[in-house]
């Protein structure tokens, strides 16, 4: 039997099978779908037409539009219908035509996607990602199985992420660009192949981050990426010099980080 709170409201021309959990002053639209495993936390609007499947949770407030798919099977020829799972956070905006994908039984099995996030018409979230929170996510952005998408980054329009890369928090992807290698955080991507094209400064300024501050990560950086030796060795080589400086610090981090990805960097992709 469904768990249906007394408080939501379910259109007549809606289908919940039994089983689903309905939280209070849930609304679901005519014509939703809600699957025998989905789990509706409380206030979440389904508008007409949309689709929770699979064992699926949405957190609280999160608000998804006409046509989105949310917990459908991974699109993947490892996946042979094991049961896999997607938990969705609170307060997202899933608009029309998204899909977000379930994980796969090979790598876990989970798709996890933070709180307050925007995903705008027809984006796509693929098996066994990880998504942050506060990420924007612009029409068409397609990401593959097992990206990662760090706090606060933005993803323009219609960009493609190759499978297993990392976009790092605050980062910039900009539209049509194809992002095949990990992007650091507070990084800006464009073109297609994607060139890392400096920092992300106008996000920066806008999450309070001090100019002196931006300054220094910008010295960090030039220091990284211009320097004679390779990425790697450069930002080992400034690690102490910028100890006290929490940005520089995580991108520092990101790129000692063990990847499956090589870096982006001012260089790679360019003919």
């Amino acid at each position: 039997m469904s768990s249906i709170a007394k408080s939501a409201r379910i259109h007549k021309l809606a289908v919940v099978e039994d089983g689903a959990v309905v939280g209070e002053n849930v609304v679901v639209g005519p014509l939703c779908y809600v699957g025998p495993k989905v789990v509706l936390h409380d206030d979440i609007q389904l508008l007409n037409n949309a689709v929770v499947t699979g064992r699926t949770t949405i957190g609280k407030g999160t608000k998804i539009f006409p046509m989105a798919v949310v917990g459908g099977d991974p699109q993947s020829v490892h996946h042979h219908g094991e049961e896999t799972t997607l938990d969705v956070g609170e307060n997202c905006t899933i608009r029309e035509g998204v899909t977000i994908n379930t994980g796969t039984a090979d790598y876990g099995g989970r798709t996890i996607v933070g709180n307050n996030n925007l995903f705008l018409a027809n984006s796509h979230v693929a098996h066994d990602c990880r998504v942050g929170n506060n990420v924007i996510m612009s029409n068409n952005v397609m990401l593959a199985g097992h990206v990662t998408i760090e706090d606060r980054a933005i993803l323009g329009g219609g960009c493609a992420v190759h499978q297993f890369t990392r976009i790092g928090r605050q980062a910039f992807i900009g539209g049509l660009t194809a992002a095949s290698y990990d992007v650091i955080p507070y990084g800006m991507l464009n073109g297609n192949p994607g060139v890392l094209s400096g920092l992300n400064v106008v996000g920066m300024s806008r999450a309070g981050i001090d100019r002196a501050v931006i300054h220094r990560v910008r010295r960090a950086y030039k220091s990284i990426f211009e320097g004679e030796g390779s990425i790697r060795d450069n930002a080992a080589a400034i690690r102490e010099e910028y100890a006290d400086c929490k940005e520089v610090m995580e991108i520092l981090d990101f790129i000692a980080a063990e990847s499956d990805r090589a870096l982006s960097s001012p260089n790679r992709g360019k003919s």
